[in-house]
């Protein structure tokens, strides 16, 4: 993962979440700056409500990610392997270091799993759209993890290190090329 330049740095400084999220006027909305900054410094990621289904939000942002050169440790009880991972019922059960705790479950589940994420000694607790919890996002910052809520990670990735119409996303764009990440756009 190659590091934004600088100039991309001092231009998100400013950017947070959105006016609409119920994140965004709480002391716990982060700025585009300390997204890209989790994104560029960890790369172990565990997901936890990795579903098996590929049509769901959870296998699509892994499968992105893990095609990005980001190591990914599915969290699921009910499977044994997803995207050719080997599964584990909870954060406590991975036997190797995990930096970024990625939580696709409901808000109300996620005070158990910060919980978890302290004891494995996660550095930061990634909550997906939709998912708020303030009561747990505190929980984390007093133990010293970083937070981010109601935001995607995957979104966040393709947002700062490009991708975004490659995931179906509207960019304002209208052309008849497509982007590569080998050689930037094609025809």
């Amino acid at each position: 993962m190659s590091a934004p330049s600088q100039s991309l740095v001092c231009s998100l400084r400013h950017g947070g979440v959105s006016a609409g999220s119920p994140v965004a006027s709480t002391a716990f909305a982060t700025t585009a700056a300390e997204r890209l900054e989790i994104l560029s410094r960890y790369s172990n990621i565990a997901v936890v409500g990795l579903s098996t289904n590929p049509n769901r939000p959870s296998y699509f942002a892994a499968l992105y990610m893990l095609r990005r050169g980001y190591k990914i440790v599915p969290v699921n009880p009910r499977a044994e392997e997803i995207l050719g991972q080997r599964c584990y019922p909870s954060l406590r059960d991975i036997p190797e270091a995990v930096e970024i705790v990625d939580i696709f479950r409901p808000s109300a589940a996620v005070p158990p799993i910060v919980e978890d994420a302290i004891t494995i000694g996660a550095k930061v607790v990634w909550m997906q759209f939709g998912v708020v919890n303030e009561d747990a996002a505190q929980r984390a910052r007093e133990a010293g993890l970083e937070v981010v809520m109601d935001q995607c990670v995957k979104v966040e990735h393709a947002r700062f290190f490009g991708g975004l119409n490659t995931l179906g996303l509207n960019t304002g764009v209208i052309s008849s090329r497509r982007w590569s990440p080998q050689g930037g756009r094609k025809s």
